[in-house]
């Protein structure tokens, strides 16, 4: 006989204005800056904070997703959006991309009030900008409040322009064990052992805020830079050819991989790196080949 089931317990949310409920800009700043995924847009991070535009005021956060090379301008405003808002957001969107080509860029509006009026408008030259409009709610739960972020429009049509160098904020191992896991980060030394094994010049992890990337003890040389997560670790290869050849290998192992801007893109777990660790050392020691024949 089956146990009785219990009844889902159900609390009243109240609706309030954020305002209302002592939030303020700069502390829903912080709150996303802090956990960049509760906005919606998958896996980011925050690349900067208040960012200053040239003779254009300041952007309120520079979200970026580095495997993907996309980097999201967003502009937030508490209450009813305005003219001026959704402007700013176009106009920060438009500064960034021209300054940094290398990234496909998206502006974002983030606003607790957004009408339909202004959302026509937006609509209308949505085909030719790459937007995403985000309505943010609050909700009191008891002396709780809760941020509830609803995507109302989406019309990212993302393009690819020419490459960019990107600097990169040191951290340390400590650092990515933290945001990902020991067994991902030793996936790393793993390939650094294998990388050497053949390099005329030993090289190095350098632990970037992005990336793990490599050196020589002197300058970069990031022809493999490695991105751990908490289960898995992302590789991307960028002195390796033919790339067709090699995703073929891949995908006949089934391993998960893709090409982008000519980059060789591999998704890798602790079990995926000792299942294939022929076909991984191979490719490993093709690309120090490859970049140091250069």
């Amino acid at each position: 006989m089956s146990s009785p089931i219990t009844p889902v317990k159900l609390t009243k949310a109240t609706p309030v204005k954020l305002r209302d409920a002592g939030v303020t800009e700069a502390w829903l700043e912080d709150v996303i800056e802090k956990e960049p995924t509760i906005i919606g847009l998958g896996d980011l991070t925050v690349r900067d904070k208040q960012r200053r535009q040239e003779r254009a005021g300041r952007l309120d956060l520079l979200l970026e997703d580095e495997f993907e090379e996309k980097r999201y301008e967003l502009e937030l405003m508490l209450g009813s959006t305005d003219e001026s808002h959704i402007i700013r957001t176009i106009e920060y969107w438009d500064i960034e991309r021209r300054k940094y080509p290398g990234y496909e860029h998206c502006a974002v509006l983030l606003a607790e009030d957004i009408t339909t009026r202004f959302l026509n408008v937006i609509s209308l030259f949505s085909g030719s900008v790459p937007i995403v409009v985000i309505q943010v709610n609050g909700l009191k739960i008891e002396d709780k409040l809760v941020l509830n972020f609803t995507k109302i429009l989406d019309s990212r049509k993302l393009r690819k322009d020419d490459s960019t160098e990107v600097k990169a904020k040191t951290t340390d191992r400590q650092y990515w064990i933290s945001q990902a896991s020991p067994a991902t980060v030793e996936l790393t030394d793993k390939c650094l052992e294998i990388i050497n094994q053949v390099a005329k010049t030993p090289r190095r992890l350098s632990y970037n805020k992005y990336f793990i990337g490599l050196n020589d003890g002197v300058r970069p040389g990031n022809f493999v830079t490695f991105r751990p997560k908490k289960s898995f670790m992302r590789v991307k290869f960028e002195a390796l050819s033919p790339l067709e050849t090699w995703v073929k290998r891949l995908e006949e192992s089934g391993l998960e991989s893709d090409i982008k801007n000519d980059d060789l893109r591999v998704v890798l777990t602790p079990k995926d790196f000792e299942d294939n660790k022929v076909l991984l050392s191979e490719m490993l020691q093709e690309a120090v080949r490859e970049y140091e024949k250069d």
